[in-house]
């Protein structure tokens, strides 16, 4: 098992129940999914960097991503419904957990001038949203392999009900917040 899964399960889970006094152990918000995902619009024009952002996504998570498609049409852009403008990954499970904990311990604090992440990038409904300006972080990824540097989009789903209580258990799983102030 994870050690990030065992640590929430054996110290975070019976933490939360005391601080927010939960009734019940089903009312402790967990970690849901993680979405991560690269918008590629130069694909538009080199059909590679599709291929090319799968391949980054494929060995940064470790499971084969999903091209995302143009909802709509945008001629400023030259944007046709349909078209590949990025790919996406749903990670769940044991995946979810080691891909949780990689991004935590080795790829944050890896990012150039890291003073923490913002703690302001929840939803509402305490999901976080997080944007990282190059695939380099992970350690999965060689440089000298790579076309392009690429953002990404890692977005953890959890099943708070409001963004306090998402932002204190991704902060008991360690999740690196910028102190305010």
């Amino acid at each position: 098992m994870n050690r990030m899964r065992e640590r929430y399960q054996k110290e975070i889970t019976p933490a939360l129940v005391k601080a927010f006094s939960f009734k019940n152990v089903m009312q402790v918000p967990r970690v849901e999914k993680i979405v991560v995902n690269i918008g590629a619009g130069e694909a538009l024009d080199n059909p590679k960097a599709l291929d090319a952002a799968i391949g980054d996504l494929t060995t940064i998570v470790g499971q084969k991503p999903v091209a995302t498609k143009a909802r709509k049409s945008i001629a400023n852009f030259k944007l046709r419904e349909g078209r590949s403008i990025g790919v996406k990954v749903t990670v769940r499970g044991e995946r979810m957990w080691s891909f949780l904990d990689r991004l935590m311990n080795i790829a944050l604090p890896r990012v150039r001038d890291f003073r923490g992440v913002s703690s302001d990038a929840f939803d509402g409904r305490g999901n976080y949203t997080l944007g990282l300006r190059e695939q380099l972080v992970f350690p999965e990824i060689e440089y000298d392999k790579i076309d392009k540097i690429r953002g990404l989009e890692v977005t953890i789903v959890t099943t708070a009900r409001n963004d306090d209580h998402g932002r204190q258990l991704l902060q008991m799983l360690g999740m690196p917040f910028k102190k305010e102030g």
